[in-house]
């Protein structure tokens, strides 16, 4: 999985978050809320081992979110500004006075489905870049995390990699029962029309022997 956390929040107050696998990500990502230097709109990443830390800072509320480094950036910079769209269109004004986790029973739901979405679904890439929507995300440098984070507080990064790829069989099994079904169905179709013309062919037999010229009528 690209995404394996996101968080929302205004300044350091976190009003949503979803961890997809067993990690520390949460911790680490409130001490980068801590540092992020300015209030102005930003957009920035910051690398810790094989995973990348994406920061969108718009209007005072900033989206987080903890991806692979495979994953680039331009994946998970659409997934953050689709996140921050769905919350501000959500909450509207009541994004500036919400106490800690006020969002976080509803709206961790949604950054589940749009982490699965960003994640496994290759549409979510190939509609980005037909909008041309993530082009500045081309300029966005990727920093190594001690640039927020004094050594000393910098926590080693845990991720369980079992729960992940359990979340991948889990994936992989829902596909195959997917693709078995289709497979079913098409059998079904197939031999409903194979019994349709069988069916045919016998009643055409049938009117064939009962009226032709040669024998006398069933009648």
């Amino acid at each position: 999985m690209a995404i394996l956390y996101a968080l929302v929040a205004r300044g350091t107050v976190v009003l949503a978050e979803f961890t997809s696998t067993s990690t520390n990500a949460s911790t680490i990502a409130k001490q980068i809320l801590e540092k992020v230097p300015g209030n102005n709109d930003s957009n920035v990443s910051y690398s810790q081992d094989r995973y990348v830390f994406h920061v969108k800072r718009t209007d005072g509320l900033t989206v987080l979110c903890m991806a692979e480094e495979t994953a680039g950036r331009r994946i998970p910079f659409a997934f953050l500004e689709d996140i921050h769209q769905r919350f501000v269109r959500t909450y509207a004004r009541a994004v500036h006075t919400a106490q800690a986790y006020a969002m976080n029973e509803e709206f961790s739901r949604v950054l589940s489905q749009q982490i699965e979405y960003y994640s496994n679904d290759p549409n979510a890439d190939r509609i980005n870049r037909i909008k041309g929507e993530m082009n500045q995300v081309r300029n966005v440098m990727i920093e190594n995390i001690d640039k927020v984070l004094d050594r000393g507080e910098r926590l080693e990064l845990l991720v369980d990699k079992t729960a992940n790829m359990q979340g991948n069989t889990f994936r992989f099994r829902k596909q195959a029962r997917r693709f078995r079904t289709t497979v079913w169905w098409r059998n079904c179709k197939l031999t409903f029309l194979l019994i349709l013309l069988l069916l045919v062919i016998i009643y055409i037999a049938v009117a064939f022997v009962c009226h032709g010229p040669t024998l006398p009528s069933c009648i």
